[in-house]
């Protein structure tokens, strides 16, 4: 059973090892705690055999581990409001009516990233929940073309089409005008098909030189299906941190962060903030991850910051519980000024 005063120093000793980065010894705990020496020694010694602190091969000092971790986001970590400043950053961005949803969730993210220096996610749901809302086409010169690809989720993408031969610009309007009438509302990872089987048999009506429009719109629309919506920010971040010093490491963490299978270890189904610390994170043991999932203007997805587990858990919880509320409220703000139009 741990006491009063064992948790008093297991909270201590994890905020000095967030700030120094340094295992933290006896000695400067005795003046705070009013403790000899030895009593402080026998307490860390109790919390190390529960398993909350560890013992570093360079000194006798000790640092938090997982477990240690998880008992102080768990029982010991008190509500820290965001500052003024921080909040400040924050709402200028969500006060700014000419940004849409997607823009300040990123442009929030980046400052949130800039802040805390830690790395932020923005993650969209997968490509088979967002509809085909709208195709446009520009015209740069009679063989290539600017797909303009929008979802319902307001994600956009600009594909580039080259075409084998010229074709007449009439063909490009009427093919653009042939796929918004046939597939508008069709979800993302559906629109191969359709176009296989719907549109195919049938643009040979609208169009002289179909073979080669057709091809080169398959290829741009069915390579928009496969792509997931996701930012990161601040990558580099994480290499600032003293976990992540050598060679080794940096290597290592990069080739994670550029891993396709890191992005569905991202995604959190939960809509409270969570906090996964170290292997519980499934990227790396010398991480954490704060995240939740965010509903808003018909759009959901998750945000997510990254950083080490020797992290400001306070400010970073804060802070997502923040913006996943100004998330949110934009989104309600953007539908009601969509439906008074």
């Amino acid at each position: 059973m741990i006491g009063t005063r064992q948790k008093e120093l297991l909270k201590t000793i994890i905020e000095e090892y967030v700030k120094s980065a340094r295992p933290v010894g006896s000695k400067a705990l005795c003046k705070k705690f009013k403790c000899s020496s030895a009593t402080i020694r026998n307490d860390m010694a109790m919390l190390e055999d529960l398993g909350y602190l560890e013992k570093t091969h360079i000194s006798s000092g000790r640092i938090p581990s997982d477990e240690g971790y998880r008992y102080y986001v768990d029982n010991l970590m008190e509500p820290k409001k965001i500052s003024g400043e921080d909040m400040l950053k924050l709402q200028t961005i969500f006060n700014n009516k000419e940004l849409e949803l997607n823009d300040a969730i990123t442009k929030s993210l980046e400052i949130i990233s800039d802040i805390t220096n830690y790395t932020s996610v923005v993650l969209g749901k997968e490509s088979s929940d967002n509809l085909l809302k709208k195709v446009e086409v520009v015209p740069i010169t009679s063989k290539q073309l600017i797909a303009i690809l929008i979802t319902n989720t307001g994600h956009i993408e600009n594909k580039n089409i080259i075409l084998d031969d010229n074709i007449p610009s009439e063909e490009i309007a009427k093919t653009t005008e042939l796929l918004n009438k046939m597939l508008i509302g069709t979800p993302i990872d559906e629109v191969p098909s359709k176009l296989e089987f719907e549109v195919k048999p049938i643009i040979r009506n609208y169009i002289q030189n179909y073979e080669v429009v057709y091809n080169a719109f398959y290829n741009a629309l069915s390579n928009f299906t496969s792509e997931r919506d996701v930012k990161f920010t601040g990558k580099a971040n994480i290499l600032k941190q003293p976990e992540f010093s050598t060679v080794d490491d940096v290597k290592n963490i990069i080739s994670k962060f550029e891993s396709k299978d890191m992005v569905s270890k991202i995604e959190e189904a939960n809509d409270e903030v969570k906090i996964y610390i170290g292997s519980k994170s499934d990227i790396d043991d010398n991480v954490t991850v704060v995240k939740t999932k965010y509903k808003a203007g018909g759009r959901e997805g998750t945000i997510a910051i990254i950083g080490p587990k020797r992290m400001e858990y306070e400010r970073v919880v804060n802070m997502l519980e923040y913006l996943k509320e100004n998330i949110e409220a934009k989104g309600k703000e953007n539908i009601i000024e969509k439906e008074s139009k």
